[in-house]
C-alpha cells in the first residue's frame, strides 16, 4: 500500500510491488492474478469471515439483527486499521479500483444473501435476503464515506449502529402475494 500511496495505483508496476515484497514478478503472480487483487486481498478475507459469521448466528434471530451484529463485530477492527483507511482512500481515488470494488461486492452480496437464507431456522426468502443485504451495504457505504471524510476519526461502530437504526428495516414485513404490478400502477 505504501507504493500505491506514494506513486499512485496506475503508476505503480507489478515489478515494483514484487521487488518491495522481496519476490520476483513470476512469484507475485502465483499469489495475485492481477495488481488489483493486492488491494482487495483483505476484502475477500473479511467477506469469507462475514459469510461464516452469518451462518453461525443463533437460530430465531431475525436476519436484519444478524447482519447488524455480524457487521458490528468487524467495525472496531476496521476502525483501528490505518491500512484499511489507506486502502479506502486509494480505491476512492482510482476509477479502475472503484469498478473492481463494485464487481467484488456484487459477489459478496450474493454470498451473504445465500448465508442469510440458509441459516439454521431461517425464514428468509431470496427477495428479503437481497433487500436486507443491499440495505446493509448502503449503511456500510455511508459509514465508510464518513470515516474516510473524518480522516479515520469518526467511530465506525457508532456510525454503523446509527445507520442501522435510521434505516430500520423490518424483515418480517412481506409483500402481499395478491399485490401485482398492475394493481400498484392504478
Amino acid at each position: 500500500m505504501d507504493l500505491f500511496a506514494r506513486k499512485g495505483f496506475d503508476e505503480t508496476t507489478v515489478e515494483e510491488i514484487a521487488s518491495a515484497a522481496g519476490m520476483t514478478k513470476r512469484s507475485f503472480f502465483r499469489y495475485f492474478p492481477t495488481k488489483e487483487d493486492v488491494v482487495f486481498d483483505g476484502v475477500d478475507l473479511t467477506g469469507e469471515k462475514v459469510v461464516a459469521d452469518i451462518a453461525a448466528r443463533p437460530e430465531g434471530e431475525d436476519a436484519w439483527e444478524s447482519l447488524h451484529r455480524v457487521l458490528r463485530t468487524w467495525q472496531s477492527e476496521i476502525h483501528a486499521s490505518e491500512q484499511v483507511l489507506a486502502t479506502l482512500r486509494l480505491i476512492e481515488a482510482t476509477p479502475t479500483l472503484v469498478g473492481r470494488l463494485h464487481h467484488r461486492r456484487t459477489e459478496w452480496r450474493r454470498r451473504v444473501s445465500e448465508a442469510l437464507q440458509n441459516r439454521a431456522g431461517a425464514d428468509t426468502d431470496a427477495y428479503t435476503a437481497d433487500l436486507l443485504i443491499n440495505a446493509a451495504t448502503a449503511v456500510l457505504d455511508a459509514v465508510s464515506s464518513e470515516w474516510v471524510r473524518s480522516g479515520g476519526k469518526a467511530d465506525r461502530p457508532t456510525l454503523l449502529d446509527q445507520g442501522f437504526r435510521q434505516v430500520h428495516v423490518d424483515p418480517n414485513a412481506r409483500r402481499s402475494p395478491a399485490t401485482t404490478t398492475s394493481e400498484n400502477t392504478g
